[in-house]
């Protein structure tokens, strides 16, 4: 499968950007009312947790911190939540954040990679990476979030 690779330029500092990617309180409004929870240690647990399939600590995807160097990148392992692998094979991919200044703004980079023929998540990330994306530069340059609808 191809790789997942997105580049965005917001107006602010990398700074602002690092802090919606990390924030639970931003972070729920980027990602459907989910927040992230991790200690942010390289070896250990990342997940984003919210309202769904299991009522309102869905375990949506988690995985392991790679590698955690603030304002600059974050990697993580990812797998989807236990309630959306329908039982079968739970394959694991990769995201990376990477931000880096150019000019008045930032550059940020996603990258979701390291995917598994059959992973059957592929889709639906691809779908949804572009809304995620578009509200982090939302969220960061007005303060508030895109309503997609439905």
């Amino acid at each position: 499968m191809q790789d997942l690779k997105y580049d965005f330029y917001i107006g602010s500092t990398p700074a602002k950007v690092w802090e919606a990617l990390i924030s639970p309180e931003q972070v729920k409004q980027i990602y459907y009312g989910s927040i992230i929870r991790s200690s942010f240690v390289p070896g250990e647990m990342l997940e984003y947790v919210g309202p769904g399939a299991e009522g309102s600590e869905t375990v949506h995807v988690y995985g392991t911190v790679l590698e955690f160097v603030p304002e600059r990148a974050l990697r993580f392992t990812h797998k989807v939540g236990p309630a959306y692998s329908g039982g079968s094979e739970n394959y694991e991919s990769r995201i990376s954040w990477l931000l880096e200044p150019a000019g008045g703004c930032t550059r940020l980079t996603l990258i979701h990679d390291g995917w598994h023929p059959e992973d059957p998540s592929y889709a639906p990330s691809a779908g949804a990476w572009w809304q995620i994306l578009s509200n982090i530069k939302t969220l960061v340059e007005t303060g508030g979030t895109l309503d997609f609808g439905g």
